[in-house]
């Protein structure tokens, strides 16, 4: 794994530092050493001693050596801790986590009772909030996996209006306050894409699901500038804390866009944001009026991709399947647009030259994004946008080739299958199950993989989707041997779907996702090695320093 040519050029500036390694004298070399560090170098895994920067920048990683330290070269002992590049997800949710961080935290509770003494706990000690929200229930963890009810809201709050998202934000649930508050009554029709979960007398029972939800969420009061400020503090916080230097905000307004640029402004920002434009619709028109923004801030932030919605969560079964649903034989879920209205949205975000990130769960809806992208290119020709389907989840084996013949990224979240585990065959079956969560799958043809976690609908940590990557279990080990093991990744697989693939799939791979010359010095040193502690211990590893641009953002003993 070691590069020969990396050690003559350590010898040589071992010998020189500060003249012929150093052009600049005014501004002072950073040098990390005692480390065990890896990186993807030329394209290959290595592994190093030594980590040089300046200015924000990699000069190169050496054997191990020790560097004699000068006037102008600053040095650092590592200890001997484990350096990886800073870890980049490629799907996530900036503000929804921080709004979380805010609100109320449903992740992991196991039972219905768990979530009402929950909910019931958090409005007690916040009597003054007019509206009660928050995010992470799970029905497929209580027991039967029924939906809950208002009813079940109303036993624990029913002075004010309740409103929480599903884990996947593909559902909410309301208590009769917040359906009063928004008019919901049985005459209520739902809008298209979405769907009312009624009772057999056809009133609503409190959840909505996709396009639905906005008929309780557009009566919510819009959060205040400081509200929103606080919000994106949380989530940088969490964010550089877990050791993400870099991450793809799947679908962002035009306020949110403001608000990245005042912190990258005002030195705020800790983690790069890849940000993608919410829709093809007004949004876009707005924000992409002046065409993409490839670098915005030294490489902070960038807006030259668009989120496009195909269908809903497998979970809440809106994912749009090509046959009905093996636990739900009346239902397909529900496509949130026609092919033609689809072809369009992406011809327009194209023609544009912003890169078009579909999400698309069941295998109807990636038939669909799948449909438009040949589409596109047969009328836009080849143009190198790197175009991407945003899970993947659920794909009709006989398309998954298509991936690769429309050169298209699979932008999926690990956590997700070890989250769905316990459902996801329940919902499509042992065949279709085939084309799920297929990563190795993926991997072997060809496609490039880039993985992220989909925070706040899983956990910010990305240990966690690296654990899921290679282990396709529980943090308890189960099931035994993995979920469907042959598309478990291997270490080196998973470690690339979170940095130099991921950074590809942002157009972004000379400037990060590695520590090769040139690239920011976006790097974490972390409690444990990666690559050869126990499978069953990478999700406990625990990041002790981040570092993004050759400054440090986080450490665990400050």
């Amino acid at each position: 794994m070691y590069n020969l040519r990396l050690s003559v050029i350590v010898i040589l500036c071992v010998a020189f530092i500060g003249y012929s390694c150093q052009s600049d004298q005014s501004s002072k070399t950073t040098v990390i050493q005692n480390i065990k560090g890896y990186t993807f170098y030329d394209g290959d895994l290595i592994q190093f001693g030594v980590l040089e920067f300046k200015d924000g920048k990699v000069v190169d990683v050496y054997g191990d050596t020790t560097f004699t330290a000068d006037a102008s070269t600053k040095v650092i002992d590592g200890e001997g801790k484990v350096m990886l590049p800073g870890l980049i997800d490629a799907h996530a949710h900036v503000m929804g986590l921080g709004t979380m961080l805010m609100n109320i935290d449903l992740m992991g509770i196991k039972s219905l009772d768990s979530a009402l003494t929950h909910i019931e706990k958090y409005a007690s000690k916040n009597p003054d909030l007019k509206w009660i929200e928050g995010r992470g229930w799970n029905n497929t963890h209580w027991g039967d996996g029924d939906f809950p009810t208002a009813e079940d809201l109303d036993d624990v709050v029913s002075d004010r209006p309740v409103w929480l998202s599903r884990v996947d934000g593909h559902a909410g649930w309301a208590n009769s306050k917040a359906m009063e508050m928004a008019g919901i009554t049985a005459e209520t029709e739902a809008p298209e894409g979405g769907k009312i979960i009624r009772d057999e007398n056809g009133e609503p029972t409190g959840v909505f699901i996709d396009e639905a939800e906005q008929l309780i969420a557009s009566h919510i009061p819009e959060p205040t500038d400081e509200e929103q400020q606080m919000a994106l503090k949380n989530a940088l916080q969490q964010m550089r804390s877990k050791g993400l230097t870099s991450v793809h905000d799947a679908g962002i307004s035009e306020d949110t866009w403001d608000l990245y640029k005042k912190f990258a402004d005002e030195g705020k920002l800790s983690t790069r944001i890849y940000a993608m434009i919410g829709g093809a619709g007004d949004t876009f028109d707005k924000l992409g009026k002046n065409g993409p923004i490839t670098s915005y801030a030294d490489d902070l932030l960038a807006l030259r991709s668009v989120k496009i919605y195909g269908d809903g969560a497998l979970g809440s079964r809106g994912a749009a399947m090509l046959e009905p649903y093996s636990d739900d034989p009346d239902n397909t879920g529900l496509l949130f647009h026609t092919q033609e209205e689809m072809n369009q949205m992406v011809l327009k975000t194209m023609a544009n030259e912003f890169q078009t990130n579909i999400h698309a769960i069941g295998d109807a809806a990636n038939r669909q994004v799948l449909n438009a992208f040949e589409n596109a290119k047969d009328s836009l020709g080849e143009q190198g946008l790197r175009n991407r389907v945003e899970h993947a989840q659920i794909v009709s084996q006989q398309d998954i080739p298509r991936f690769n013949e429309l050169n298209i990224i699979a932008s999926m979240q690990p956590t997700h299958a070890t989250s769905d585990m316990n459902m996801a065959e329940d919902r499509v079956g042992p065949e279709r199950i085939k084309g799920g969560y297929a990563w190795k799958t993926f991997v072997n043809q060809g496609t490039t993989l880039a993985s992220g976690s989909d925070f706040p609908v899983e956990h910010v940590n990305p240990f966690y989707g690296l654990y899921s990557a290679v282990t396709r279990q529980d943090h308890q080990g189960n099931p035994d041997g993995g979920w469907y093991p042959s598309e478990s990744l291997n270490r080196e697989q998973a470690l690339r779907s979170f940095t130099l693939d991921a950074a590809y799939a942002a157009h972004q791979e000379d400037m990060l996702g590695s520590l090769e010359p040139g690239k920011w010095a976006d790097f974490i040193l972390v409690d444990r090695d990666y690559f050869e502690v126990p499978e069953n211990e990478i999700w406990q590893t625990k990041v002790l320093q981040t570092w993004m641009g050759g400054e440090k953002v986080y450490s665990a003993d400050e």
